[in-house]
């Protein structure tokens, strides 16, 4: 039985969560494959919303979870997560972590967020949750993986050795207190008593699903523009997140891949720095944050939104290989009478294009050129309205790919099928 990859197709928040809810109902295993609690996925379900950053989402749905050796994971922010949902009636107990995730531990913290401090007009934008640095570690081979959290006395030496090489960055570099190492090392210990219980060979696991038939979801933390080879570098994550990296990163053969669903927004937000060709300016800014609830789920920060880029879009299609799409929020441009879409970018020299700018300096100094739709104004219930329905075909037709949900509203129900 084939894989699907469920991969955002813009800057992240783009709703893969719900996504992955719905298509969650008909698979049996759904995996993370890239990404640590620096990306939030927000799930309704009537009274109830559940904000998950590190756990995938399939477990709303009961499901078998994986997260994969592309991950890296924060135990303090994943076992409160398990404890949250444990207290709400949702069961962690077939939640599975690969043995070689690499595990963010408290120097990756302080280090990303003095880092940050330094840059300062020129920072990056990170959620100041250790990521980047826990990734260059991985990088560098000298990262700390779940697995070592099975033997105590590996864990400590490990922690013991990482930590007089990193007090030294953040004294001598930075300028901020050193961490202790018989509280470090203490605490983790404790983590890893009840991390142990969730370490697994995931990649055994997963593959053997496969050949046993059953239907598994990949899902990715971040989305396509925020991919650290192919995004808009350096405002970009610190790990592949094109689907490519599905395979690699729960560990399975590409050819187990049959289907890519991206997700994307009907409009496009963006959460940090960076160039944003589509950014909307003016009043109309506020009222899409205010009517699509544009605040990070991780970050708490308010995202930058912007008109529809049919150029990126085009961009995230080829590089993920996507062969149905799922357009999230489509009711929140329904308090327009019209609706602008980026059909191409004109560039420096005065000269249009309709793919995206290969180099980085071209797509900072890009401006949008846009094709106005007409707007419906009318709340979506049942259906859509005939000029919403002229939205989605103007987009499906642009791109080449057909759009095979809609998502109409933040509850789970509110999904419409096209196809």
């Amino acid at each position: 039985m084939p894989a699907t990859v469920i991969v955002g197709a813009q800057w992240g928040d783009e709703g893969k969560g719900k996504i992955v809810d719905l298509l969650a109902l008909d698979s049996d295993i759904v995996c993370r494959y890239q990404g640590g609690p620096n990306a939030g996925h927000t799930i309704v379900v009537g009274e109830e919303t559940f904000k998950i950053r590190q756990i995938p989402s399939g477990v709303i749905r009961g499901k078998t979870c994986v997260i994969g050796a592309g991950c890296v994971l924060d135990p303090e922010v994943f076992l409160n997560e398990v404890d949250e949902l444990e207290s709400r009636g949702q069961s962690t107990a077939d939640v599975h972590v690969s043995g070689e995730t690499h595990l963010i531990m408290p120097w990756h913290v302080a280090l990303d967020q003095a880092s940050e401090r330094r840059l300062g007009k020129l920072q990056i934008g990170t959620t100041r949750r250790g990521i980047g640095p826990c990734y260059a570690d991985k990088a560098a081979r000298i990262g700390i993986r779940v697995q070592d959290v099975l033997d105590p006395k590996i864990l400590r030496q490990k922690i013991e050795v990482a930590l007089a090489e990193k007090n030294v960055w953040l004294e001598r570099v930075y300028g901020v207190d050193p961490l202790e190492l018989d509280e470090l090392a203490e605490r983790y210990e404790s983590y890893a008593r009840r991390l142990r219980n969730y370490v697994a060979d995931t990649s055994l696991l997963v593959d053997r699903a496969l050949h046993d038939g059953r239907k598994v979801l990949l899902e990715g933390g971040q989305g396509t523009l925020l991919d650290l080879d192919h995004g808009t570098y350096p405002f970009v994550t610190s790990s592949s997140t094109v689907a490519a990296n599905a395979a690699t990163g729960v560990g399975i053969g590409p050819n187990r891949i049959d289907r890519v669903v991206g997700v994307a927004k009907a409009y496009v937000t963006r959460v940090g720095e960076g160039p944003f060709p589509t950014e909307i300016e003016g009043p109309d800014q506020r009222r899409v944050q205010e009517l699509g609830g544009e605040v990070g789920t991780v970050t708490g920060r308010t995202r930058r939104c912007g008109w529809l880029d049919l150029v990126a879009l085009r961009y995230a299609v080829r590089l993920n290989g996507i062969t149905s799409l799922a357009l999230t929020k489509l009711d929140v441009l329904s308090a327009f009478a019209e609706v602008p879409v980026c059909v191409a970018y004109r560039l420096r020299d005065g000269s249009e294009t309709n793919e995206f700018p290969a180099h980085q300096s071209d797509f900072h100094h890009c401006r949008p050129v846009y094709e106005t739709l007409s707007g419906w104004q009318e709340p979506i219930t049942d259906g859509l309205p005939d000029a919403a329905r002229a939205y989605v075909d103007f987009v499906e037709h642009q791109l080449g790919v057909e759009i095979s949900l809609v998502g109409t509203g933040a509850e789970r129900e509110r999904v419409v099928a096209l196809h």
